[in-house]
């Protein structure tokens, strides 16, 4: 396992980013397009910080991680864990389903394909 620097401070940019939207803005494309697009790029940074996968694999994983969850959101998951009522946990997991947040996080997983590719061709 190596740490990657690069990885983890994109990372650290990308979620004071995210906490900014789940702050400051309550509705509209942003919060709710634009923040599900960059969570996949959140993620796939913070394992690429710690994880010695290969990107294409990576951003694979991520696709399926934010998938599980999304429909982990057409189930009761908040009651069952008693997190219902836990802001915190209704910010990161989510609580109603939405096909959008399907779509944005299979374009941000192609966002970071396409940037990894050109990064390793140059």
């Amino acid at each position: 396992m190596t740490f990657k620097k690069t990885y983890f401070a994109l990372f650290l940019i990308l979620l004071l980013i995210e906490i900014c939207i789940a702050y400051f803005l309550k509705t509209g494309f942003i919060r709710h397009t634009f923040g599900d697009f960059l969570v996949v790029i959140l993620l796939y940074c913070f394992l690429r910080s710690f994880v010695n996968i290969k990107p294409i694999p990576t951003a694979f994983l991520v696709l399926f991680i934010s998938f599980a969850i999304e429909f982990l959101q057409l189930t009761p998951f908040l009651e069952w864990m008693n997190l219902q009522d836990n802001y915190l946990a209704k910010t990161v997991l989510g609580s109603t389903f939405h096909i959008s947040d399907l779509v944005a996080y299979t374009l941000g997983v192609i966002s970071i394909v396409i940037v990894e590719s050109r990064i390793k061709t140059n």
